[in-house]
């Protein structure tokens, strides 16, 4: 007996997990998207671009002359829209920050903390460990009033006139009411998250380092004292990784090795209510049975 073809194919149990993942991914840029007045069809236009280079990546070996078909075929999109996504020029891409690397070896190189592993109040200027010799072990292109201005343009660095000191006033690079550079970061660091574990699935699942751990029934309080664990533990993480990469990249430097990998290390945490809009306070007893509640490990 023979299918009907006007019905939809049915749909493979690997094809719908991965329509509801998408689903789950598409759901937060909506959000974002809605909550900043992009529409639809900017983000659909950003899709098209994806889907193409996508596509093109897939087939680097065609003849220039069957890429644009190919690629037309693969994606659904026309020929004369790939042909101009095609032929659009490449996004630059974000610049270097410095006032990163300035924060980041204030906050974990030895050079720039005190004896209890605090980063230093420094002077503005003259010889290490002063502000200026710190930013130029960054770079020599930049002043170091310029970064400087920029750490407290942040809200990161404060400077002290009286004593002409300058010091660190946060101890996470978070740029709070920076839209442009948290956009930046958004891409940035959940792009490459998304990108690694896509490349695990795509392949055997240990291209990239990607584990987590999750629990419910937590209370509110209990979730304020585990945010001081992961922050606690996040920071003997930076400063344990970021030396020990200066030193790599040191090394590499030295031996004259081809400099042409990156790696972003990362640790998040992201918490929600589990009860219904419409649920009874916390005080009072559910009925039925109480549901098992506990950490996982999700591999």
């Amino acid at each position: 007996m023979t299918r009907d073809p006007s019905l939809p194919a049915p749909e493979s149990p690997e094809r719908a997990a991965l329509l509801e993942a998408l689903a789950s991914l598409l759901e937060p840029l909506a959000r974002l998207a809605v909550a900043r007045g992009l529409s639809y069809r900017e983000l659909e236009a950003l899709a098209k671009v994806a889907f193409v280079r996508a596509a093109h990546a897939a087939h680097p070996d065609l003849p220039e002359h069957r890429r644009v078909s190919r690629i037309s075929t693969t994606t659904g999109l026309s020929r004369r829209e790939v042909t101009r996504i095609v032929q659009a020029p490449e996004r630059a891409a974000p610049p270097r920050s410095l006032a990163t690397e300035v924060f980041a070896r204030w906050m974990t190189d030895s050079e720039w903390r005190d004896s209890r592993g605090r980063p230093r109040k420094l002077a503005r200027q003259g010889p290490a460990p002063s502000f200026e010799a710190l930013a130029q072990s960054i770079t020599r292109d930049v002043h170091p009033r310029s970064l400087l201005e920029e750490l407290v343009r942040l809200d990161l660095a404060s400077v002290d006139e009286k004593t002409d000191t300058v010091s660190l006033v946060r101890d996470a690079f978070v740029p709070r009411g920076d839209a442009v550079r948290m956009a930046r970061f958004l891409g940035e660091n959940v792009g490459d998250h998304l990108a690694g574990a896509v490349d695990n699935v795509l392949h055997d699942g240990t291209q990239h380092f990607e584990q987590a751990v999750f629990a419910d029934g937590l209370s509110g309080e209990s979730l304020d004292v585990f945010r001081a664990l992961v922050t606690a533990q996040w920071k003997v993480l930076r400063q344990v990784f970021i030396p020990e990469l200066e030193k790599l990249i040191e090394a590499d430097r030295n031996a004259e090795r081809a400099q042409d990998q990156r790696i972003r290390i990362g640790l998040y945490t992201y918490t929600e209510s589990t009860a219904p809009a419409s649920a009874a306070p916390a005080a009072k007893t559910r009925r039925g049975a109480p549901r098992k509640t506990g950490a996982r490990k999700r591999t």
